[in-house]
């Protein structure tokens, strides 16, 4: 990536770049109102009370670095607030916050997130293909985390791309659990003696979804508890800038060293399915007042049931039917509602073409 700063007011953001320091603090120290989108994976205060072994009585390499231990939830849930605050005060007013946790914190989480202010869209449910399995045999498998989606106010209208996250998922409305793997294999960084590099690295695939989901390209991501670096990788690859925020220079080092190494994919690769919501809006008095067709010209039902007049204002009349495509087509169908572009069709040398081929016409006009 070439841009290194931008301004916001008075201050300049340090993108693709990772900082050094409690996040909190660094956070504090960013311009209000200069972010598009937080991802966190904060310390999940697992409570571990002692070594866990296999049944070959080899020890698991769990989590128990000092990141992760507080001496009591009240001194949690103090530390999900401060950084929460601190995240809502940098976002953009139509911004959003993506948090993962497990049954260990993220219920306190979404407590506090509730408390601060922000606005839950959705929870989603990790659910892992290849999960880690319960070696002393006395609880459930844990096969899942969960992310919550939360906007930054109830007003904030965040980035949705509906069509692509429908494309990933081949043509059927994305769900709120995703079956993806853990990180593992080539994709899990080692450090020099060869073992993981971060004990808690998320998958690119799970960051791929957010990003993709969530966010345009050239928007800023900023991701407070950077370890390994999964966001920033990630991001650059889709023509996002970052903002990492890391105290532990062991994963400082692993996380630039990664990002160095990877190349953003070219400008048209990174397009995606835009949502018909984001399209420009089209009056059907457009299609009238150009031409395109024309007073007195009928419409007629794709079911081939009913027709209508076009009248100079662009509404339609049918018997005693009177109001714009949608409404009429509402009407004549007992229907609550109707998408006039999608319902009616007018016809060429006998053949049937529907309206919205004209809208689209007309859009493409808008964005040439």
């Amino acid at each position: 990536m070439v841009k290194t700063t931008k301004t916001e007011g008075s201050v300049k953001l340090p993108l693709n770049k990772i900082l050094d320091g409690d996040c909190i603090e660094v956070m504090n120290s960013l311009p209000e109102n200069s972010v598009d989108l937080i991802f966190a994976d904060p310390p999940y205060n697992l409570q571990l009370k002692g070594d866990l072994h296999r049944p070959d009585n080899s020890k698991v390499d769990a989590v128990d670095d000092e990141w992760d231990q507080f001496d009591s939830f009240a001194i949690y849930d103090k530390f999900s607030r401060d950084w929460l605050k601190a995240a809502r005060r940098i976002l953009k007013p139509n911004g959003a916050l993506w948090v993962i946790g497990s049954y260990h914190n993220i219920f306190r989480v979404g407590t506090a997130l509730q408390d601060a202010g922000f606005w839950i869209l959705n929870d989603v449910i990790w659910r892992k293909s290849n999960p880690m399995p319960n070696f002393r045999g006395v609880r459930l498998t844990n096969a899942h985390e969960t992310m919550i989606w939360a906007g930054k106010t109830e007003k904030s209208k965040p980035t949705f791309n509906y069509e692509a996250l429908k494309a990933l998922n081949d043509g059927v409305q994305m769900r709120s659990d995703w079956f993806l793997p853990i990180c593992n294999g080539n994709e899990r960084l080692k450090d020099e003696n060869g073992d993981k590099a971060h004990p808690t690295q998320k998958p690119e695939s799970l960051l791929h979804r957010i990003i993709v989901g969530s966010t345009n390209a050239g928007d800023v991501i900023l991701d407070p508890f950077f370890g390994s670096g999964t966001t920033g990788a990630v991001a650059k690859k889709l023509g996002r800038d970052f903002i990492g925020i890391e105290r532990e220079e062991a994963y400082r080092k692993v996380a630039t060293k990664r990002i160095k190494a990877i190349r953003q994919f070219d400008a048209e690769s990174l397009k995606v399915s835009t949502s018909k919501r984001a399209e420009p809006r089209v009056p059907f008095g457009q299609v009238v007042e150009r031409g395109m067709l024309k007073p007195g010209d009928q419409l007629y039902s794709l079911n081939g049931r009913h027709s209508a007049k076009i009248r100079a204002d662009g509404t339609l009349i049918a018997h005693d039917q009177r109001g714009s495509i949608h409404q009429v087509g509402a009407a004549l169908e007992g229907a609550p509602s109707c998408n006039g572009w999608t319902y009616w069709c007018f016809k060429k040398r006998g053949e049937a073409i529907p309206i919205d081929m004209l809208r689209k016409k007309i859009r493409a006009e808008m964005v040439a």
